[in-house]
């Protein structure tokens, strides 16, 4: 593990500092964390490839013909691992919705920022993609460092260029693959090899995205999960005593001190390596912090110290702060049961929802037109629409009959039997011709309409029809 002068590591400058990215006149401060390759970091960066793999994935496998995940905000179709929903789905987004929320904090208050840590794109994306190139182009952190503060010299101005080069490339990537979740690989490719002309809000949107993303990782950084993240400032509500953090243990670090001969002194040698190696420049020693995203560096970084002292690692480890001080800690507690009932009710609710979800959406409307015709042989025509979707993985066929009132009839025109895709939504104008005697003077009288489906399906709704009320 290489080392960074500690002046160049974040550690703040007195009191008055707030922020450990931020001098206190307001300006940046530059991190030089050095990579702890412990164990943890070996399954973290496993971990990560992984997620990788795995979101850049989602919107290129399909699923039931359609990507495994698609939020289509312009046609309002947003498909989740082969579940389409819908604006008539409005509940069913609703319970899903709350069920990711409450699965966060039900992971915060158990595992305390394993999220931060372990699988936000933030922190993947940075530590095992961007940094490592940082890396092997600019060398090691006290090199870099040195070099940052040294007048620009054309050292420094190749490697920063060859650095931002790949920088550029990996964001175009990335840009486009955020994009396609929105729009699709598809019509994306569409967009790509089409005339720029045609498609020129395609060539700024993937500008500023390319430009946004190779800012935040280039340039913004960790000042993402200290500054603009709000999930750091939640977790002080979501945590309690019994929720898991990486945490200095003091009973056995203190007092601090360097040499061999350890006598009165605890066990922690003041040599720093947690400082250098943590990522938004904080001190684990002092506590727990809402700059810590629990990536365990500082964990590996330390068990490196003790097996080199002779001394048993996990002085800073995963724990609680009731573990430190000496009590049991407890996985089911009341907010975690509350929690945990909650989001199995929510689970439940919308399992229901879905299983029980109709095949196919009808809405019955009246067509922008004179709410009734009279026609010449004496009987009265309304101009109503049907908008059916199919919400199977099958095409299917229909018919519509009229059921009430007696003597009605539905005509489509040159249409005995219509055909709706899987997953798409079809809109017949159709003419609802019914008797003048079935008015009676009434001015409005209920019908009742029924569409049959190919696969057996029966789907009947009402719709109020107008008349001549005298």
């Amino acid at each position: 593990m290489s080392f960074v002068p500690v002046e160049s590591v974040g550690i703040l400058e007195s009191p008055e500092d707030v922020l450990t990215t931020l001098h206190r006149d307001g300006s940046r401060r530059w991190m030089y964390p050095t990579e702890s390759r412990g164990q943890l970091w070996k399954r973290r960066r496993l971990l990560g490839w992984g997620l990788i793999v795995f979101f850049v994935s989602l919107p290129i496998v399909h699923i039931g013909g359609r990507p495994a995940v698609l939020l289509d905000v312009a046609v309002r179709e947003f498909t989740l691992f082969g579940l389409t929903f819908y604006p008539t789905d409005t509940f069913l987004l609703l319970l899903f919705g709350l069920s990711v929320l409450l699965s966060v904090v039900l992971l915060t208050a158990l595992l305390g920022r394993a999220w931060c840590g372990w699988a936000c794109p933030q922190t993947v994306y940075l530590e095992f993609v961007f940094r490592p190139i940082e890396r092997l182009i600019e060398g090691a952190e006290n090199a870099r460092a040195r070099r940052d503060a040294a007048p620009l010299s054309f050292d420094r101005a190749w490697r920063k260029a060859a650095k931002w080069a790949l920088y550029l490339v990996i964001a175009f990537g990335l840009a486009h693959t955020f994009t396609a979740y929105f729009v699709g690989w598809e019509r994306l490719i569409h967009w790509m090899t089409g005339p720029p002309a045609e498609h020129w809000g395609y060539f700024v949107l993937a500008g500023l995205t390319t430009g946004l993303v190779a800012f935040d990782f280039g340039v913004f950084r960790e000042q993402m999960c200290t500054i603009a993240c709000p999930y750091a400032r939640f977790q002080s509500v979501l945590m309690d005593p019994d929720s898991l953090i990486v945490s200095y243990d003091p009973n056995r670090g203190e007092p601090r001190g360097k040499g061999k001969e350890r006598g009165a002194l605890g066990d922690c040698v003041d040599c720093f390596a947690c400082v250098r190696t943590c990522p938004t420049g904080i001190d684990i020693r002092d506590g727990l912090q809402m700059e810590c995203v629990a990536c365990t560096q500082c964990v590996d970084a330390c068990d490196a110290i003790m097996l080199k002292t002779g001394q048993p690692p996990g002085l800073i480890r995963y724990t609680s702060e009731n573990a430190l001080a000496g009590e049991p800690t407890r996985a089911l507690r009341p907010r975690t049961a509350i929690y945990g009932l909650l989001l199995v009710a929510l689970v439940t609710a919308l399992t229901l929802g879905i299983t029980t979800r109709h095949a196919y959406d009808v809405n019955v409307g009246r067509t922008v037109a004179a709410p009734f015709t009279e026609l010449p042989d004496g009987t009265v025509a309304n101009r109503v629409h049907f908008r059916v979707r199919n919400q199977t993985a099958r095409p299917a066929t229909f018919t519509i009959e009229a059921l009430a009132p007696v003597g009605a009839s539905v005509r489509v025109a040159g249409l005995s039997t219509v055909s709706v895709a899987s997953q798409e939504m079809v809109r017949i104008e159709t003419f609802v011709v019914i008797p003048r005697a079935s008015f009676g003077g009434a001015g409005e009288i209920p019908g009742r309409f029924r569409l049959a489906f190919s696969d057996g399906t029966v789907v009947e709704e009402t719709f109020a029809l107008l008349g001549p009320s005298r």
